[in-house]
């Protein structure tokens, strides 16, 4: 039989099904423009720059589509990220990124998502999402700009705040040592996918949010980010010592070109299927160790077992609608609800 093409002409099976494959590929085509939307009001130097620039490019690379991908955040400048990029988007509450994202995983399993939140949001208000986020490793990429400091607030301290830090809430100096972010999730039941990167090797971030994006389950991804307003020399000295970065290099992990290892020196061969040296590697600070601290694809997702398969069609979201509306309708004797 000959198929109709939209210029009703006949045309082979075979003939269409090219034509089609090409059509799918013309589709899936796209260019960084298509991921950019108005102009970032970032500070100049701004970590939050280089993560949006990253996450564009691996955007353009994977061809996602803007109409089934959607950016989740919170509260502070990272959460800003959602109005830059042209795909769907929600700048939800403080520190409720994560259980957003986990409700539209749920509801729209065709959809990719991605989740950017600050340190302060995630890990002091957002501290209990964050913790049941990562036992529930649905599939998603969280990433975590971490800048030591709450900055759309204007220099308070944050739970990464290094012991004797000045700011405005602790004027003669954060009193606690930081929390580890790293050791914490990797202490967390079910955990899957743990990885740590900073700003300014823009090479290895775009690697480590590609790997990322890829691993089936909940991606957690800590970037260690400049914030030139607040404390504009707080990292200087690990940006001009290459010695104070630790690079983790494996076959299942990130693979480093010669440029990079021509200047960091510091190497370590690391299995992220490790746990036990994953823990060991998180407890470092000076140097700072980058790439893939942990990996396991084995781990159980939540979405598989709560999820339903059901296309979410307008009928059916009213038919539930109305079943849920009948339990507390005062019914009129000898009438039956007519959506149970």
């Amino acid at each position: 039989m000959n198929t109709i093409t939209n210029n009703s002409m006949p045309t082979a099976p075979g003939l269409a099904s090219a034509n089609n494959a090409l059509l799918e590929l013309y589709k899936e085509q796209y260019e960084l423009e298509d991921y950019q939307k108005g102009v970032p009001r970032w500070c100049s130097g701004c970590g939050d720059n280089a993560i949006l620039t990253a996450v564009q490019r691996l955007c353009r690379d994977e061809a996602l589509a803007p109409e089934k991908t959607v950016f989740v955040s919170g509260i502070g400048c990272s959460s800003r990220f959602p109005h830059y990029m042209n795909t769907y988007g929600v700048h939800s509450l403080h520190g409720r990124a994560l259980p957003i994202a986990e409700g539209i995983r749920l509801a729209r399993p065709d959809l990719k998502v991605f989740v950017n939140m600050g340190d302060g949001d995630c890990f002091s208000i957002g501290a209990a999402h964050w913790v049941h986020a990562v036992r529930y490793n649905m599939n998603m990429l969280a990433m975590v700009h971490d800048n030591n400091i709450y900055g759309l607030t204007k220099k308070q301290a944050s739970p990464t705040s290094p012991k004797g830090l000045k700011t405005n809430t602790t004027p003669r100096g954060a009193y606690l040592d930081a929390l580890n972010p790293l050791t914490v999730t990797l202490g967390i039941a079910n955990v899957s996918f743990v990885a740590q990167v900073v700003d300014w090797i823009p090479k290895l971030l775009y690697q480590t949010l590609s790997e990322a994006y890829h691993h089936p389950g909940f991606s957690f991804v800590r970037i260690i980010q400049r914030c030139p307003e607040w404390l504009p020399t707080h990292l200087d000295e690990y940006l001009r010592d290459p010695e104070r970065v630790l690079l983790l290099t494996h076959d299942n992990g990130l693979t480093l070109d010669t440029d990079l290892t021509k200047r960091y020196t510091k190497i370590e061969e690391h299995d992220p299927s490790d746990i036990h040296r994953a823990r060991e590697v998180a407890s470092g600070s000076d140097p700072i160790p980058v790439g893939i601290l942990y990996r396991n694809e084995n781990v159980p997702r939540y979405e598989e077992t709560r999820s339903d398969t059901r296309l979410r069609t307008s009928a059916l979201i009213r038919k539930g609608l109305e079943a849920e509306f009948d339990k507390f309708t005062i019914w009129p004797k000898g009438h039956q609800p007519q959506h149970a």
